[in-house]
């Protein structure tokens, strides 16, 4: 039997929570981001490559490095931020196939010994999961302030050196603060976004 959210779940995580642009100073800690993967954990991905990595950035001298890498508006917006997840896609997912995915033994050689298909999967399913992180952290009762203002490039380089992973989106954590929330635009109708065949 399908079984659904009631109203007050499905108003936390979608009717009512949108990008926070500012939060208190309440630390986020290890427990919650780890409560927030476990949540999120499974989301699904083709023969369950799940290539999200989340890096978590509160320290002084990690956010030191993360800001300069940062549109100035998103750095307005991060650099009081308790928390920062760098989530990026692993360019070596297929080295955890053999646990990921057991009943096909030989995928990581089968379809992905080619760099470039490993990347392009990579990134598309992580990009995935990232919707899920977001719900995550709502439904972990925080907010949410993802963010695709920054240099990609250069935060590979100054997180990501060895080049296995690749940065896609930050995201703020945190607990809102009273100025956090910006009134909601417009969204598309069903009507506009929504076809039949």
């Amino acid at each position: 039997m399908a079984l659904s959210l009631d109203t007050d779940a499905q108003d936390l995580l979608f009717h009512q929570a949108h990008t926070a642009r500012a939060f208190t100073d309440e630390p986020v800690t290890d427990e919650q981001v780890e409560a927030v993967y476990d949540l999120i954990k499974y989301a699904p991905t083709a023969f369950n490559i799940s290539p999200l990595r989340v890096t978590v950035v509160r320290s002084p001298e990690a956010k030191a490095r993360l800001l300069p890498h940062l549109t100035e508006g998103n750095r307005v917006h991060t650099a009081p931020a308790p928390a920062t997840a760098i989530l990026s896609a692993d360019l070596s997912f297929h080295e955890k196939l053999p646990t990921l995915c057991p009943v096909y033994p030989t995928l990581a050689q089968d379809l992905y010994g080619d760099p470039g298909v490993r990347e392009a999967d990579a990134r598309l399913n992580a990009s995935l999961q990232i919707g899920y992180f977001v719900l995550g952290v709502r439904a972990a009762g925080l907010a949410a302030g993802p963010m695709s203002g920054f240099d990609r490039a250069g935060v590979d380089k100054e997180f990501f050196p060895d080049g296995r992973q690749r940065s896609l989106v930050l995201v703020n954590i945190g607990r809102p603060a009273e100025t956090a929330y910006r009134p909601r635009q417009p969204r598309l109708d069903a009507a506009e976004a929504v076809s039949f065949l």
